[in-house]
């Protein structure tokens, strides 16, 4: 029998992290602002999830609409205030103007994290070289799991990059999970479990209402299901 499948839920405040945890949700990515795409929550928010749940927490490092670092030291400065509020999972990702992975401004961020679990997200579905991100980025200390559509679009154009990637299991540069999510559907759920994609993250779709909605524990639920059943 295949393992449990992660399921990670995006999380704006608690009462979205409780109704996540209730219907069984593996982790959280907690942000601010969709409108841009998910920015850096206050600590206050993090402290009061963290309060409220016991699942973990991955906490967005994002300043600014787009994968542009900008002012790195806030980022630094976010990280660490961050920390010190008890949060100890990340998620970040930041290109430079050609579409390559800024690896100057993602080592410095990593430094703060001191060893801290994180994510890259869905920047690498933006980026001009998947490959050449991934051994890049392969050394960098805490990196576990990359979030990614297989395309910039969405899950329904990068399937086929997330069964080649998926097949690459285990090799140099491939050796972190993928966290599939962007434009997923409960569709797509048996075709990743069958190529042994193993972690799943959504957010529009745990809200029945939409993003001015909170996230419902049993739309959550309904994931939890499907991917039970892979």
């Amino acid at each position: 029998m295949s393992k449990r499948a992660v399921l990670e839920v995006i999380a704006l405040d608690a009462e979205d992290a409780i109704a996540a945890q209730a219907g069984g949700a593996d982790r959280l990515e907690l942000v601010t602002d969709m409108a841009a795409d998910g920015l850096t929550p206050a600590v206050a928010t993090v402290a009061a999830i963290r309060g409220a749940v016991d699942i973990s927490l991955r906490v967005m490092l994002r300043l600014s609409d787009g994968f542009d670092a900008g002012d790195v030291p806030r980022v630094v400065r976010a990280a660490r205030e961050l920390r010190d509020a008890g949060a100890e999972e990340f998620v970040l990702g930041f290109l430079d103007a050609d579409g390559e992975v800024d690896l100057g401004s993602v080592e410095r961020v990593v430094e703060a994290l001191d060893g801290s679990r994180w994510t890259f997200h869905r920047a690498i579905d933006h980026t001009a070289d998947r490959n050449a991100l991934r051994k890049q980025l392969a050394d960098l200390p805490g990196l576990d799991t990359y979030l990614t559509a297989g395309a910039a679009s969405g899950v329904d154009a990068g399937l086929p990059v997330l069964l080649a990637e998926a097949a690459r299991a285990g090799e140099p540069g491939y050796e972190q999970q993928l966290l599939v999510g962007g434009g997923l559907r409960l569709e797509h759920v048996p075709g990743l479990r069958a190529a042994g994609i193993d972690a799943f993250h959504i957010g529009g779709a745990a809200r029945p209402d939409g993003w001015g909605g909170p996230v419902a524990a049993e739309a959550v639920a309904q994931w939890r299901r499907a991917l039970d059943l892979g």
